[in-house]
């Protein structure tokens, strides 16, 4: 058995991907800013502890962190909302935690992202939409030069839709849809195959099988990043 910390531990991904950790023999550490999500967290399985991960130092993440074998980085400001918490959260809070991981002498880091947040952005897309995506590119670039044993997952358009444990993943795919609670499959399923570590894909809903998606992805080698 391992503990998994999850950072956003209340987030939609994060509360599809308590059970599949627990199914799967781990203890999820779900991290939330606040004592107020506990019984709901509780319920799946989670152990919660309270992080704001937008005031806190590298010490107080690896204190969140104490006894986990992994980091999963789930926290998000979302692409619409304030442009300030695109650094804070989205950027700032997986800095946090690739910190905090390395004080916490924990070497594995799964980061959940966005589909082709390195492709440029149009002149005139929105300015909030501008920073997400530069927060979730830069917040990519530092996990992959962070010397952890990482794995980036970029999902496309989230949907609540029920998992169908079928997608598409490789380094580039094209633009579609992917439901939370598939991304939250791909994450726990990436977790526990240490082939995935130094990937980075890009998902969305399809035809093959979770496992299978991820074998294959994993035997067609890694890109130059």
């Amino acid at each position: 058995m391992s503990r998994i910390a999850v950072v956003g531990g209340n987030g939609q991904i994060a509360r599809a991907l308590h059970p599949l950790l627990v199914a799967a023999g781990h203890t999820p550490v779900a991290l939330v800013r606040t004592q107020s999500y506990a019984p709901d967290l509780e319920a799946l399985g989670a152990e919660v502890r309270i992080l704001d991960i937008e005031n806190s130092t590298t010490a107080h993440y690896a204190e969140a962190f104490a006894g986990a074998d992994a980091v999963v980085f789930a926290a998000g400001g979302g692409p619409d909302g304030k442009i300030e918490r695109k650094r804070t959260v989205d950027l700032g809070g997986s800095l946090g935690s690739i910190a905090g991981a390395r004080e916490a002498g924990i070497r594995r880091f799964v980061q959940i992202s966005a589909i082709g947040v390195d492709e440029p952005v149009p002149d005139d897309a929105e300015p909030v939409w501008k920073a997400y995506v530069a927060a979730k590119r830069d917040a990519d670039k530092a996990v992959r030069s962070s010397g952890l044993d990482w794995t980036i997952i970029r999902p496309g358009a989230l949907t609540d839709d029920p998992a169908t444990g079928r997608v598409t993943l490789a380094p580039q795919v094209e633009r579609g849809e992917v439901s939370r609670a598939d991304v939250a499959t791909v994450v726990a399923a990436s977790l526990d195959d240490a082939g995935t570590i130094g990937h980075q894909w890009e998902l969305v809903g399809g035809s093959t099988p979770t496992a299978e998606a991820i074998a294959n992805a994993v035997a067609a080698g890694r890109p130059a990043l």
